[in-house]
């Protein structure tokens, strides 16, 4: 039987002797690591290595990481995982509003790191759990489609319409709105859709769901200082109500 082909890893690093460091990690635990040190040869790198996943620095040499992945995220179908040493929430929202996928903060571990990974690997092809599918929202005859009032999903294809009018969002946003659709007018906790999302636990700091919320309501053409879509809950978590679809 022939051995399962390695998923590969493209990692956009400066700092060398981190760079080399990871990649050994990484390579150790089966994944095919491929390298580089500076944001402007980051496209050519991609259209040679084919990675399944591309580990972004975002203070790069050349080219900072936002503009890589402003420039590469309709081309390239993998996933982005930024590193940042940075803690700042609006970086982190640019970020996603560039495409990005999930961040690591520096300094690095790298078990946590490879766990990121692996769960977004994981991700390259929606789960879809029918049986937890919420009332409201009705599947149609094509298992990958669901629709609630006005709004419409494709889970085969990643494809949003809104009034018939196509969505652009990253397939970490996308993500996290199939679980909200999946679960209408049922309230879901910070902790439980970090779980959902990731496959990982919550931390009790990590904002990018409450980022990825307010990209989505921005996409989605609900208020942001008075959401009726998806609203907050105080304490309790992240409710789409259905009615307002």
């Amino acid at each position: 039987m022939a051995a399962a082909m390695q998923e590969k890893i493209l990692l956009i690093e400066d700092d060398k002797k981190l760079s080399n460091l990871l990649s050994l990690y990484l390579s150790r635990n089966g994944l095919t690591v491929f390298t580089g040190f500076d944001g402007t040869h980051c496209e050519g790198l991609l259209a040679t290595h084919q990675p399944d996943l591309l580990i972004l620095d975002l203070m790069l040499p050349g080219k900072d990481g936002l503009s890589v992945c402003r420039e590469i995220r309709s081309q390239f179908n993998g996933k982005i995982l930024i590193l940042t040493a940075s803690d700042d929430d609006m970086d982190q929202v640019a970020a996603l509003e560039m495409g990005a996928d999930d961040f690591v903060c520096k300094p690095i571990q790298p078990r946590v790191l490879l766990a990121r990974i692996r769960m977004l690997l994981r991700r390259k092809e929606p789960v879809i759990d029918t049986a937890d599918t919420d009332s409201n929202t009705q599947q149609t005859t094509d298992s990958n489609i669901f629709q609630l009032g006005s709004l419409s999903l494709n889970v085969l294809t990643q494809r949003t319409l809104l009034n018939d009018n196509l969505v652009n969002l990253t397939p970490s946003e996308f993500d996290l709105l199939r679980i909200l659709v999946q679960h209408a007018d049922e309230v879901l906790s910070r902790e439980r859709l970090v779980k959902l999302t990731r496959g990982i636990d919550y931390d009790g700091i990590d904002r990018t769901i409450d980022n990825k919320i307010v990209l989505l309501r921005k996409k989605l053409q609900d208020d942001p200082a008075l959401p009726k879509k998806i609203i907050t809950l105080r304490g309790k978590g992240y409710l789409l109500v259905a009615s307002e679809w």
